[in-house]
């Protein structure tokens, strides 16, 4: 598990496809990793990878199949700039949120527009996430926790303040750019909670939360 905290961007140094997935090697910049072993986990622009080489300057893991589909790993390049933070421990301050690094879908940046100090983006959801995106809910792009300002549709606005902007890899975004999306832990969970028994039948999906299906399922 992960807070949405980053705290270091580091570098692609290297990438090597391996039948179907790939090798990622990233120099991880101000990350310390001292307390890092072969086998932790490290958020890389938000995705959950698994340490299992330390070369020195950084560190290399196993990216699969299925995160280079359901994610923008796979887009990278050498010297691609990525947001990183170790897994928490128990007595790490809780300064975002629960993230898990299981990316949901790929968003997009659809505009930016400075407000104030702080600069505004619009991020376009995958449709089928536009459900768990709640305002003043927290999403995690690219790794970052951060609060949803309002929704409009599969479409909300980010309010990214200036320490933010200088910390992480969004002062680069640009419109048109991909970003990595992991909705509320717990609105996922919910939302196959609220299913029931249907949970185990092929197929079933949430009919929404309504009075009558929170009744039906015991819990009212």
């Amino acid at each position: 598990m992960f807070t949405g905290i980053i705290e270091s961007v580091g570098r692609v140094a290297a990438m090597q496809p391996r039948g179907g997935d790939m090798r990622l090697r990233v120099q991880s910049g101000k990350l310390d990793l001292s307390d890092v072993v072969l086998g932790d986990s490290i958020a890389t622009n938000g995705v959950c990878l698994t340490v299992i080489e330390l070369p020195g300057d950084g560190y290399w893991a196993d990216v699969s199949g299925e995160s280079l589909r359901r994610t923008t790993l796979g887009g990278l390049s050498i010297g691609s700039a990525v947001n990183l933070e170790k897994a928490l421990t128990p007595s790490t301050r809780l300064g975002g949120h629960l993230v898990s690094g299981h990316v949901d879908g790929v968003g997009e940046i659809v505009s930016i527009r400075e407000d104030a100090r702080s600069v505004r983006f619009q991020v376009k959801a995958p449709d089928a996430l536009a459900r768990y995106i709640a305002e003043k809910g927290s999403v995690c792009m690219d790794g970052v926790s951060l609060t949803v300002n309002s929704v409009a549709g599969a479409a909300f606005d980010l309010n990214i303040v200036p320490h933010t902007m200088q910390e992480t890899t969004i002062h680069a975004f640009r419109v048109g750019t991909r970003v990595n999306l992991e909705v509320d832990i717990i609105a996922r969970y919910l939302e196959r909670l609220v299913l029931g028994d249907k949970a185990a039948e092929s197929g079933a999906k949430a009919e929404g939360l309504t009075l009558e299906t929170l009744a039906r399922n015991g819990f009212l």
